[in-house]
């Protein structure tokens, strides 16, 4: 029989708080064994499916995006390095993205990111009459849209 381990030491163990565990297993992201005292009780291997589920979080993923990942995973063991493969390829994309996104947010902290308020002398020189609202709402240089390049460069 495989050890089990408390939520107090699953808790230890994963550094995820024993009230996000319970959570996580009303989710369904997780499942436990009930003692005869009616304590929860989890396999060892939990503690992966739990990392996983941080891991997933801090890449942005939601936890219904999380619960469809982990499903298709075997219920029980820990899951091999091709299972763990398999769920993550997609993920360097959303991680480029992502990425790409802070990038462009840092820039638009100091620049003009095209929101079209030409409220700033410097979006006066970044984007004249507000040619970056011809492209649609919003902030259209933190979105992704390219800037025009400047008079007489190219």
């Amino acid at each position: 029989m495989p050890e089990l381990l408390t939520i107090g030491e699953v808790a230890k163990r994963s550094g995820v708080a024993a009230s996000a565990l319970r959570f996580y297993e009303e989710k369904g992201l997780i499942s436990s064994e009930r003692a005869g005292s009616g304590r929860r009780r989890y396999p060892r291997p939990v503690l992966r499916r739990i990392a996983f589920v941080v891991f997933a979080q801090r890449v942005g993923l939601t936890l219904e995006e999380i619960g469809a990942e982990l499903a298709k995973l075997p219920p029980q063991g820990a899951p091999k390095r091709r299972d763990w493969s398999r769920l993550s390829a997609a993920w360097s994309i959303r991680i480029d993205d992502r990425i790409a996104e802070l990038e462009r947010l840092k820039a638009g902290l100091t620049e003009c990111i095209g929101c079209g308020c030409l409220s700033l002398d410097r979006c006066r020189l970044a984007n004249p009459g507000d040619g970056a609202g011809r492209a649609g709402p919003g902030p259209r240089y933190w979105l992704g849209d390219k800037r025009p390049a400047a008079p007489g460069r190219s």
